[in-house]
């Protein structure tokens, strides 16, 4: 099981699918959000500020952490059905406001319309997935209208990747490395380069 980490839903425990997906550890995700939470305080923000897009959201475990400490709307997206019916229980069981289930693909969300604009995603795909077909579909999601321009992004890679998951015209701040995980953190910009 994964517990959320800080906020209303502190030490509350996630369902986690018996198979098909690869949680990320509670230790990476304390590290993950303690980054962000500098981030938006040095930018004079708080949770309260963001709204937050899960893809390959797995438990939903970002997208709920990110909700558990004042981050609306939250939309995790997730196309597996025993991760999605884990997700949908997880929503239940923590009862966080604006808390929204997608079940479809990750690049279904090309052909709908953004609900919002998104100011943090966090992108956790199959280790299997290429770099390239990562930072093409998130490109595509800011041309959609998924994710704001200036939002910032993390994904989630295997350590033994180094090809950049982030499409080249956007500000690459960071990997932090945690054993086979590596965490790239970036700002989205338009990718056509307006």
């Amino acid at each position: 099981m994964t517990r959320i980490i800080a906020g209303q839903a502190k030490g509350r425990r996630l369902l986690v699918p018996t198979t098909g997906t690869r949680p990320t550890s509670d230790r990476v995700r304390e590290s993950l959000f303690n980054t962000l939470t500098s981030e938006f305080m040095a930018d004079d923000r708080d949770w309260s500020s963001i709204s937050a897009l899960d893809l390959y959201a797995g438990s939903g475990a970002l997208g709920i952490e990110a909700a558990s400490r004042g981050a609306q709307p939250v939309v995790l997206v997730e196309k597996a059905r025993p991760a999605a019916e884990a997700i949908r229980k997880n929503i239940e069981l923590i009862g966080l406001p604006g808390v929204q289930l997608i079940s479809a693909g990750v690049a279904d969300l090309l052909n709908r319309t953004a609900s919002s604009s998104f100011t943090l995603v966090f992108a956790d795909p199959p280790y299997d997935v290429p770099a390239t077909s990562i930072n093409a579909l998130l490109g595509g999601l800011v041309q959609a209208g998924w994710i704001a321009v200036d939002a910032r992004v993390v994904v989630e890679r295997p350590s033994s990747d180094s090809a950049s998951p982030l499409p080249s015209t956007w500000i690459d701040f960071s990997q932090r490395r945690y054993g086979d995980t590596t965490l790239w953190y970036g700002r989205a910009t338009n990718t056509t380069g307006e």
